[in-house]
């Protein structure tokens, strides 16, 4: 499988560039990368666990979010990531970000164009960059780069390239932080 060998645990196949989307500094200690889908309810359950990482890590941690919505069980959730990407062109990727999980329930189309308007974007871009499906190749591009690094689930998070399990809850995440940071 593409991404890793057979003696290496998964790693992330697409190293984290200046194109994702970034909540911390670039020159942070630690990197955790999450595949996401804005319809997954343990995603939802797993953005303040983010939040409060961010918060208490500060400037050691950056977190990356990258679309893999599964399509098969969660009908919104690719249309959820290409407003989420229209967002992020008018800057307001964590504002959108945010307002998804927040609405998990509500993600039809005049949902996605109600949040839209909440949070003041360019209506006449949004609307044509989602009929154009402008970013539909960038969130298939995060879906194929998840697939090379085995992501088979929503959340799966990568702790400095590397797979971190969270099999036993996300909050497991902060031992995981907390470990790479002292060694």
């Amino acid at each position: 499988m593409p991404g890793r060998n057979s003696h290496e645990p998964f790693a992330l196949a697409v190293p984290v560039g200046p194109a994702d989307h970034a909540l911390g500094p670039a020159e942070a200690r630690i990197t955790i990368v999450e595949y996401a889908d804005f319809e997954c309810p343990n995603c939802k359950q797993a953005a303040p666990v983010l939040k409060h990482l961010a918060a208490t890590f500060g400037h050691d941690l950056r977190i990356v979010y990258r679309h893999f919505p599964l399509e098969a069980v969660h009908v919104h959730a690719l249309h959820a990531a290409e407003a989420a990407e229209c967002a992020g062109a008018q800057g307001k990727f964590p504002a959108m970000h945010d307002l998804l999980f927040q609405h998990q329930d509500d993600l039809k189309a005049h949902h996605l164009r109600e949040y839209a308007q909440r949070l003041e974007l360019d209506m006449a871009r949004f609307n044509r960059e989602m009929a154009d499906h402008l970013y539909l190749q960038r969130i298939r591009d995060h879906i194929r780069g998840g697939e090379e690094s085995g992501v088979r689930a929503t959340p799966t998070f990568f702790l400095n390239g590397k797979l971190c399990d969270v099999s036993y809850g996300v909050a497991s995440l902060f031992e995981a932080v907390r470990k790479a940071l002292t060694s």
